[in-house]
């Protein structure tokens, strides 16, 4: 993660806001008091909270467990072209 000055973030904000939403990587803005803050485009910041909230779900990782479990032996839910047609919107 890139790392700048509070001062050279605030004198190329546009650059930089684009830069972080554009490339999807973070920018660390380093302050004089010392507390540091992260610019994050929204999106990563969605996704990343959804990342958690199934990390943090012990029954939705039991779910995805168990479903892995059934697709390698092949016992899993095969669905039809219909149900795939639906849920991929075509």
């Amino acid at each position: 993660m890139d790392s700048i000055s509070v001062n050279k973030f605030r004198d190329n904000l546009k650059t930089f806001v684009e830069q972080v939403a554009n490339n999807h990587l973070p920018l660390k803005v380093t302050r004089r008091s010392g507390e540091d803050f992260i610019v994050v485009s929204a999106e990563d910041w969605e996704r990343d909270q959804e990342t958690l909230y199934v990390l943090q779900n012990n029954n939705l990782l039991q779910q995805i467990t168990d479903s892995l479990h059934t697709h390698k032996q092949g016992t899993g839910y095969i669905a039809t072209a219909v149900e795939v047609d639906e849920i991929t919107g075509i």
